[in-house]
C-alpha cells in the first residue's frame, strides 16, 4: 500500500481552508506536504511483513520463559487520527527455537506503523509470534496513552488503557512475571 502524497495535500489544503486558515499564508504553506510525508511514515507498517523479522530464529531448547519488556511504540487511532503511544510487554514460551530480541521490537513497529485500535495491534503481533515462531504460548500486553482521550474530548491527562493479547497455552502465573511485578 502505497500513501497518495498529492491526495493528502489537497486534503490538508481543505481542512485549513475550512477551520479558517489561509493554506497560502506563510506559516502553512508547507503544511500540505510536511502533513503528506508525515503520514507516508505513520503508515510504512502496510508495506512490511513480520514474516521477514520473525522468521530469522535460533534453535535453543532450554528457555522456559522468554520475555522483553517496555518496548516503546507510537501509533495513530484510527477513529480520529490521533497518537496513541506507549510500551509493548511481550513474553512467550519457545518450543525449540527463539528469534533474535530485536525482531519483536521491528515486530511491534511494522503494526504499530498503520492505522490502528490497540486491542487489534496487540492481536497482531500475538497472532505474528505464535504463527511465525510457533511457541507453546505468546502474550502480548500494551499500556498506552490516546490523545483522543487525554488532549480532547474527556480530556483525562494521564490514563493509561491496558490490553492483552494470549495465544496458545501460556499459564496465569507468568502474567505477574511479563509486567514485572515478580
Amino acid at each position: 500500500m502505497s500513501v497518495d502524497k498529492a491526495k493528502i495535500e489537497q486534503a490538508v489544503k481543505m481542512i485549513l481552508e475550512a477551520v479558517g486558515e489561509d493554506p497560502s499564508r506563510e506559516g502553512l504553506r508547507d503544511t500540505p506536504d510536511r502533513v503528506a510525508r508525515m503520514y507516508e511514515e505513520l503508515t510504512s507498517g502496510y508495506a512490511e511483513d513480520a514474516a521477514a523479522q520473525l522468521g530469522k530464529t535460533f534453535k535453543e531448547s532450554g528457555s522456559e520463559l522468554v520475555i522483553e519488556r517496555d518496548i516503546a511504540f507510537s501509533s495513530t487511532c484510527e477513529h480520529h487520527l490521533m497518537p496513541f503511544f506507549g510500551k509493548v510487554h511481550i513474553a512467550y514460551i519457545p518450543d525449540g527455537k527463539v528469534v533474535g530480541l530485536s525482531k519483536l521490537a521491528r515486530t511491534v513497529d511494522i503494526f504499530a506503523k498503520r492505522l490502528q485500535l490497540q486491542e487489534r495491534l496487540g492481536a497482531q503481533i500475538a497472532d505474528a509470534i505464535f504463527e511465525i515462531l510457533a511457541p507453546k504460548g505468546a502474550l502480548v500486553v500494551i499500556e498506552a496513552e490516546h490523545t483522543c482521550m487525554t488532549a480532547r474530548g474527556v480530556k483525562k491527562i494521564g490514563s493509561k488503557t491496558v490490553s492483552y493479547a494470549t495465544r496458545g497455552n501460556f499459564p496465569e502465573a507468568y502474567v505477574a512475571r511479563v509486567l514485572g511485578y515478580e
